[in-house]
């Protein structure tokens, strides 16, 4: 079986047959093997598939060599002692972007025949008890030489409300969140109960979720008194550091069928990079999610279920319309009329999303896509969609100019 994707070219339809993740959250006492372990071989339990079936591996990770020391050869480290050898094993590093990289990679290597069977596995450990240790970690997703400009803009953007800490009490990413979040809420009269919103559906799903982070629901007026972390965003409007791995099997069409396989087809593999952005161009997530949609011939009206890169509520919201969930200047009205929640029209992070599942940087791409899976095929517990059909991530990472520097959407169907 094969379609045609990316201006025509002719690859093999992909199956993701088997994922598995581990709970997310602070593990001081466990090490990155061992949390790859859990992920890897519950995939490989999920898939009804030996090790041994694997043909290739590709692993993300983005912060291993700032946090741990190791850098290079992260993923033959972490898959040897599992007895996956000898195969390639490619690392993939890509900011927050990380994993659905390597997902993305996996797709290609199947799609155009190079391999039938292959794993793609994102792990991280970003906790630490030094948080400045994290928060320095994190803010090496930009560039690095033009750090005392970047703080000087976030600082000058902050207008009337300076919040100190910034890279030091708080990932500097929190900045670039809160200062989109105020020019949405300049525009189109966006409030901040809009976002607290988003963090009490978010942390009401998260509490049907056994592998995130925080199971606590929580209340608007909880949310809305909270610490604040920087205006307009208060603690729960914000992801969490931790730890976590989670991983994917992919195979090609003959071979789910040989395997007897319950296939969630991939019928978009999108990554893009950042860019120098001018005024009113379409920025980078409407440019994967274009591509997305017009690979896959499936559009926004069509998803039943979506995952996006909620680093902060303020994010949530502006995906709603980028991905074309609702017009510009819309996501508002969404989030009042309860559309993204479960049960609404297009349930949207069921996982519970960064804010409340976690953020585990490099683990964050395929644990999306783990719950798009679970969903697709009928075994997300509590939190299941009904009938759904469709389902969407969109993740991204680091950032440059006045944009993310990657960003990934994949669109899977059952």
């Amino acid at each position: 079986m094969a379609g045609r994707r990316g201006g025509g070219k002719r690859v093999r339809d992909v199956a993701v047959i088997g994922v598995g993740m581990t709970h997310f959250g602070k593990f001081p006492e466990r090490s990155l093997k061992d949390l790859a372990r859990e992920a890897v071989e519950g995939a490989l339990k999920h898939a009804s598939v030996d090790r041994t079936l694997l043909q290739a591996a590709y692993v993300g990770n983005a912060m291993a060599g700032l946090m741990t020391g190791q850098e290079c050869i992260r993923g033959q480290v972490l898959l040897r002692p599992l007895g996956i050898e000898a195969i390639p094993i490619v690392n993939a590093e890509n900011a927050c972007a990380s994993a659905s990289t390597a997902f993305h990679l996996g797709w290609l290597g199947v799609a155009a025949g190079l391999y039938d069977v292959v794993l793609a596995l994102g792990v991280e450990k970003l906790y630490d008890e030094d948080k400045k240790k994290s928060f320095r970690a994190l803010g090496s997703a930009v560039d690095v030489e033009f750090m005392t400009q970047i703080a000087a803009a976030l600082k000058e953007a902050q207008g009337d409300k300076p919040s100190a800490g910034s890279g030091s009490s708080r990932s500097v990413f929190m900045d670039f969140y809160a200062m989109m979040g105020r020019l949405h809420m300049e525009r189109f009269g966006t409030k901040k109960e809009h976002f607290a919103k988003i963090a009490v559906k978010n942390h009401y799903h998260g509490s049907l979720n056994p592998h995130a982070q925080y199971r606590e629901t929580t209340t608007l007026e909880e949310v809305m008194a909270a610490p604040l972390v920087v205006e307009p965003l208060t603690r729960p409007m914000t992801s969490p550091l931790g730890d976590g791995a989670a991983a994917a099997v992919l195979c090609d069409a003959a071979t789910a069928r040989r395997l007897g396989a319950r296939p969630v087809w991939v019928k978009a593999s999108v990554l893009v990079s950042g860019k120098d952005r001018a005024f009113g161009e379409p920025d980078i997530v409407e440019r994967a999610a274009k591509k997305a949609y017009e690979s896959s011939g499936v559009g926004p009206g069509d998803l039943n279920v979506v995952e996006v890169h909620d680093a902060t509520s303020a994010a949530e919201l502006l995906a709603y319309e980028e991905l074309g969930l609702c017009r510009e200047g819309e996501g508002g009205r969404l989030v009042d009329e309860c559309a993204t929640t479960l049960g609404g029209r297009v349930p949207v992070n069921t996982s519970g999303g960064l804010c409340a599942k976690g953020h585990p940087v490099g683990a964050t791409g395929i644990a999306q896509i783990a719950e798009i899976v679970w969903q697709l095929r009928g075994e997300a517990g509590e939190r299941q969609v009904e009938r759904a059909r469709f389902g969407l991530t969109q993740n991204g990472g680091g950032a440059l100019g006045n944009e993310a520097a990657a960003m990934a959407v994949h669109i899977l169907a059952r």
